[in-house]
């Protein structure tokens, strides 16, 4: 049986489907736990958030440079939808990131005596009340997104 492994993934950005040498997303919840006289007792909700990495060869790279070219500069660029697939024989993962407004973190590390791939990582954070869907479930219950717009 098949199955899923770190180069099942396949990527996209936008409208252009890349090959992304790495990639990460983080979430943080700031739910906790709430005490009545020292003792746990329930819990209330916090603030969320969402950011990753991704890392682009030249090629990949190449094809992000023609959109920050149309618009202007790299910080023309609108806020972009990701997602990340794999499919194994019997399992699927499709994670999916909504308005992430990306910026440029690592363009150069150069190291002649390095046998890889040349790279550049970019940082993004998710910007959409549409937050983030892990094969196909928001993330945030709908009651709190419920009244915002996108």
């Amino acid at each position: 049986m098949k199955r899923i492994s770190n180069s099942s993934f396949s990527f996209s950005l936008g409208d252009f489907r890349l090959r992304a040498e790495k990639a990460s997303l983080s979430i943080e919840d700031g739910r906790k736990s709430v005490q009545d006289g020292g003792v746990p007792n329930g819990w209330v909700p916090g603030a969320v958030s969402a950011s990753g990495d991704i890392e682009l060869d030249a090629t990949a790279m190449a094809i992000l440079a023609e959109e920050a070219a149309a618009k202007g500069s790299w910080q023309g660029i609108e806020p972009v939808d990701l997602q990340f697939y794999a499919k194994g024989t019997k399992e699927e993962e499709n994670v999916e990131a909504f308005g992430c407004l990306l910026n440029l973190k690592d363009i150069m590390d150069y190291d002649p005596t390095s046998d890889k791939k040349a790279t550049v990582k970019i940082g993004f954070e998710v910007t959409s009340p549409n937050f983030v869907k892990i094969n196909g479930i928001p993330y945030l219950d709908p009651a709190r997104v419920e009244g915002l717009t996108d």
